[in-house]
């Protein structure tokens, strides 16, 4: 009793904390996977992808950190149940893994309900039930594993550390195949480049429209779209710190030009795997849109001719 007493703090904290990791390792690798599913099977009927690179680089770097944790934590419970397998009987333990058999449970049912009502509604696309298999699977991976923990005698069993095995292979393939679907993080440093690229030309082109719009005239160069007033300035490439090119192709029409390191709509990994999730983004930010900025690798140059009858100041009322 003395030991128990002295050792309650740290297993409450211990088995708290398990617990917690659990979750989000849980809750990481399934948005992990569905993102992955996103990209390799997306949806005809979605208008739009959120930001698929995002949500996979906050999933990757929350299993990067939060999966070991559990595994340590896992590993210094059993390491205690095995030296004083009376503590299967202690309460806190008992509450956290019932209740983790509850959010399993119904993680499970909500998962077969949902895939029913679609059945019903004819919406079996391969994207959904990947991600209903995702969610199946990952919820009856925790479920039988803590029943069996559960039922399972004392003493020190081989099934832990086969399960830690497996978990973390498991887990190891998923982060792996991320580099394989959107591409290294130097990848991504370089696809992060020229979004900005493309950022940056949106922000000329609608300058030099509003230039034409109350000047009736195309500008000579970039350099006249500096305004002292307002403060505005041509931003330049932002990792070569270069300006963009710019010409006129009469007095509509004008062209620029930026080096991109990436082709948009497209996995740098060796032009193996074309997604079109690049072509879209979250209405609610300042990413692509479309298919007007789609460019490759190397010099690319826009031509855009103005519609003197879109875009027109409107006139002063009388």
């Amino acid at each position: 009793m003395e030991h128990t007493q002295r050792s309650l703090p740290r297993d409450v904290f211990v088995h708290l904390l398990m617990i917690a990791t659990l979750y989000a390792a849980v809750g990481a690798f399934i948005a992990l996977l569905f993102q992955y599913v996103n990209v390799l099977f997306p949806d005809a009927l979605s208008t739009y992808y959120p930001s698929v690179r995002d949500s996979i680089r906050r999933s990757e770097a929350i299993l990067f950190v939060v999966f070991p944790c559990y595994i340590f934590l896992s590993w210094l419970i059993e390491r205690d149940l095995v030296k004083n397998p009376a503590m299967r009987e202690f309460k806190v333990r008992k509450w956290l893994v019932y209740f983790t058999l509850f959010i399993s449970a119904i993680a499970i049912i909500t998962d077969l309900v949902v895939l029913i009502y679609n059945f019903l509604g004819g919406d079996l696309t391969a994207s959904f039930m990947l991600k209903i298999l995702v969610v199946l699977a990952s919820a009856g991976a925790v479920f039988g594993y803590y029943i069996w923990d559960l039922r399972r005698k004392s003493g020190a069993s081989r099934i832990p550390r086969i399960a830690a095995t497996a978990s973390m292979l498991v887990v190891l393939v998923a982060l792996v195949g991320g580099f394989f679907i959107v591409g290294s993080p130097a990848t991504e440093r370089s696809r992060r480049f020229d979004e900005q690229r493309i950022q940056h030309l949106q922000t000329i082109q609608n300058e030099i429209v509003n230039y034409w719009m109350r000047k009736e005239k195309l500008p000579d160069s970039l350099d006249a779209l500096k305004d002292s007033i307002s403060g505005f300035t041509p931003p330049q490439d932002p990792e070569t710190q270069m300006p963009y090119e710019y010409r006129t192709r009469g007095k509509l029409s004008f062209e620029f030009c930026a080096t991109f390191t990436t082709n948009s709509g497209q996995n740098e990994k060796g032009g193996a795997m074309t997604s079109p999730l690049p072509a879209y983004r979250d209405p609610y930010s300042t990413g692509v849109l479309g298919d007007t900025w789609q460019h490759g690798t190397g010099r690319t140059c826009f031509t855009r001719t103005i519609d003197p009858e879109l875009y027109k100041l409107p006139k002063p009322a009388l």
